[in-house]
């Protein structure tokens, strides 16, 4: 070993945070369809769209909660009537 540190500089980087970010909220977005979709949920197209494009993990993170229990993508979004 040379005691030379590998450059780690990379995974530090607002890049790299910015991949991890991507990363996470497509994971969200599967979780979301999945949790739906077993269910029983129907998920219209324009439904499925909103969720495919949200990239707010907050967001996300809160439409997964809720997708745990909606009975309806209005639920998902926050809408407790179903409209």
């Amino acid at each position: 070993m040379s005691g030379t540190s590998p450059d780690l500089s990379f995974f530090q980087s607002q890049t790299a945070q910015n991949l991890r970010a991507e990363g996470r909220a497509a994971t969200r977005v599967e979780d979301i369809l999945l949790l739906l979709g077993d269910r029983g949920v129907e998920v219209p197209e324009e439904a499925r769209e909103r969720i495919l494009g949200c990239q707010d993990l907050e967001v996300l993170d809160l439409w997964v909660r809720r997708a745990v229990t909606a009975v309806s993508v209005a639920e998902v979004f926050g809408a407790s009537d179903g409209g």
